[in-house]
């Protein structure tokens, strides 16, 4: 369907009818939409009852991102839900230009407006591009349905053909999925990160959007690099221009603990495995900030190339999760299926970092059985494949 089709279609979903048929779907099952749509085409045009299941299809979709009080006002397009911001991320990146004192941004690559609709809340005024016209469209949109059009412009242009000099700030978003999915080159997304951070050198301050696995060697020297995760997920890295230079920032949603330095610390040291294990948030691992969780820990690794700290201590972080443990093995599932066994553990919690074994297979050639559970990890210490089996720290102890 061509865009200029997809537009009409959509613009229908803007009236009062499509508005009507979009709240009688809010509740309908997936499941039950033949049944639906032959229903509701008895009385509505077939292809906008087709355009208002797809919609709503989306917004269930993108409740997960946005929440239901949101997702179910919003408008969406596919890529529009696959590629938006969580809001949490997204009203923590526009917390950060708050605390710069930015009252205005330029959201370039601006998509159905998440990142947009975070700024407009946080008190910021925004000028949200994009060119395609179907996300504008529902950019527009959706900053009517909630309320805050006094505060975001929406135009659709070629980011790079816009003016950001009059604004206090540059958001860039670029395009990080193509025809054959995900874009790992940074030169192939579009608009190129090499453009994106001359758009930022521009500005007073800027934040780039980026793919959360971007090697630290290609981050600009003046830039401070953020690696964000929600709820444990890794969701993205941000390259913030105007804060501080060279510096790396782990942060953990939803709670804000943040971890940073001004670059990254030497690697800490590998040593034995004692007590406890903490397994650090991707997001900290993905920021190279293993070694500063060590650190607070008075821990080192098991591994050189492994990111588990292990220490003697349990001390409360919000870094990384720590686990008791009390077995150190190598690797040999015969041992393993005889000490499950002889513990009568049947929850079998599998972990792996640096391991080939999957935990599927694993726990079908174990066969675990009985009332009792048990975390077992399969790792590398100082090279050698290695069985920890343990409990998350704090728990009481079972058998």
């Amino acid at each position: 369907m061509g865009r200029v089709t997809d537009l009409a279609v959509f613009s229908a979903l803007l009236t009062d009818e499509g508005r009507a048929l979009l709240a009688d779907l809010r509740h309908y099952e997936p499941a039950q939409e033949l049944a639906v749509a032959s229903r509701l085409r008895r009385s509505h045009p077939a292809e906008l009852v087709s355009a208002a299941l797809g919609q709503a299809r989306l917004r269930q979709r993108a409740v997960a991102k946005f929440g239901a009080d949101d997702a179910y006002r919003m408008y969406f397009t596919p890529n529009g839900v696959e590629q938006s911001t969580r809001r949490t991320v997204a009203e923590h990146r526009a917390a950060g230009f708050a605390r710069l004192g930015v009252r205005s941004v330029a959201d370039l690559c601006c998509g159905i407006g998440g990142d947009a609709i975070a700024l407009a809340r946080a008190g910021v005024s925004v000028l949200a591009v994009d060119r395609d016209p179907l996300a504008v469209a529902a950019a527009r949109a959706n900053a009517e349905e909630l309320g805050l059009s006094d505060l975001i412009e929406v135009r659709q242009a070629d980011v790079t053909e816009v003016d950001t000099s009059p604004y206090d700030a540059v958001f860039v978003d670029p395009a990080r999925r193509g025809g054959r999915g995900r874009i790992f080159d940074p030169e192939a997304y579009s608009p190129p990160l090499s453009w994106a951070v001359d758009a930022a050198r521009g500005a007073p301050h800027a934040a780039l959007k980026i793919a959360p696995g971007i090697p630290h060697e290609i981050v600009p020297p003046e830039a401070e690099a953020e690696w964000i995760s929600d709820g444990g997920d890794v969701k993205e890295a941000v390259l913030w221009f105007g804060t501080a230079p060279g510096a790396v920032r782990a942060t953990l949603l939803p709670s804000g603990a943040s971890l940073a330095t001004p670059a990254p610390p030497p690697a800490p040291p590998v040593r034995k495995v004692g007590r406890y294990l903490y397994e650090p948030d991707g997001a900290v691992i993905r920021a190279h900030l293993v070694a500063e969780v060590a650190r607070e820990l008075d821990g080192g690794l098991v591994d050189e190339t492994i990111a588990y700290v292990t220490a003697d201590e349990l001390r409360p972080t919000p870094y990384a999760t720590a686990y008791e443990i009390t077995d150190v093995l190598p690797f040999n599932l015969k041992k393993l299926k005889a000490l499950l066994r002889e513990r009568e553990v049947g929850t079998l919690t599998v972990k792996k970092r640096g391991s080939a074994v999957e935990p599927e297979e694993l726990r079908r050639k174990v066969k675990p059985k009985g009332p009792n559970a048990a975390t077992v990890i399969l790792t590398r210490v100082a090279g050698a494949p290695t069985m920890l089996v343990g409990r998350p720290a704090g728990l009481p102890e079972q058998g």
